[in-house]
């Protein structure tokens, strides 16, 4: 082959080569992996609320709180699986642990990688290995269904690979199931298995790698009145007692739930019709 065909071939497969990556500005208190290109994004403003408004979840705030402070100050620290009923702010509790902690001045990231991305999650933690920066890496909603292998990726980096888990990095994930498989796909492997004990401690054995198990369960109406109570004296909305109250069931009403999430749309229709901004 000649030498002008060969530098042809050479330059076609650098155009089709992936960029080579490009460290962000590690200034940024929180991230966003990106695969194919990998990157991580900056997000200089955090969607999240006050740890201060977070009601009726205070033992798992107080112990993620203690877990990721010991983390941000280079001590030992436990991944962590928030689970539990929807709407409860389990992903409001991790956004807001880590905006109490950077309000302290301490140098912790937040890096949100999505369940679909998680074959990549290998590359994500090479690029935060080493560095002087603590990073949480967030999982939201992470759930996986019966044909889906990506847990197994998950399983390696948390304590099975044989570099394992950067030190300075500890996994948080939420989830709706404590052992982020289908009760049926768990029932389904003892039925049909040919060894069911084995084919089951598979499918839960990813939730056992987590060292704080967190519950979050549905609120009572006293609580959730107290959220929205305490949503409109942080913002600024005045309302009676009566009024709130009054609103607020009818609200849950129509939605056919009680959460903090419920406690939140509602409080929003409020401070529109009030004028107030957010």
């Amino acid at each position: 082959m000649s030498e002008a065909a060969l530098e042809r071939i050479a330059a076609a497969l650098e155009r089709i080569s992936p960029p080579p990556f490009e460290a962000p500005d590690f200034s940024a208190p929180a991230f966003v992996w990106h695969p194919e290109p990998d990157r991580l994004v900056p997000v200089h403003d955090v969607n999240r609320v006050d740890v201060g408004l977070l009601v009726g979840v205070d033992r798992a705030r107080d112990t993620l709180m203690a877990n990721t402070a010991q983390f941000a100050r280079g001590l030992p620290a436990n991944n962590a699986l928030l689970w539990g009923a929807r709407g409860m702010g389990k992903s409001s509790l991790v956004k807001a642990v880590h905006g109490a902690l950077v309000a302290e001045h301490e140098d912790l990231k937040i890096v949100e990688i999505q369940r679909e991305d998680l074959s990549s999650i290998g590359r994500c933690l090479a690029l935060l290995r080493g560095r002087s920066e603590r990073f949480v890496l967030f999982c939201d909603d992470l759930s996986f269904s019966s044909d889906d292998a990506q847990y197994k990726s998950l399983k390696a980096v948390l304590d099975g690979g044989i570099e394992g888990r950067p030190g300075n990095v500890v996994l948080y994930a939420t989830s709706n199931r404590r052992h982020l498989m289908p009760r049926d796909m768990i029932e389904n492997e003892r039925s049909s298995a040919i060894n069911p004990a084995e084919a089951v401690e598979e499918k839960v054995s990813l939730s056992d790698r987590f060292g704080l198990w967190l519950g979050f369960h549905a609120c009572d109406q006293d609580q959730y009145l107290a959220m929205i109570r305490g949503y409109c004296d942080a913002y600024g909305v005045t309302i009676d007692d009566a009024t709130l109250r009054a609103e607020a069931i009818e609200w849950q009403a129509t939605r056919g739930s009680r959460s903090g999430r419920v406690a939140w749309q509602y409080f929003t229709d409020l401070a529109g019709r009030r004028g107030v901004s957010l």
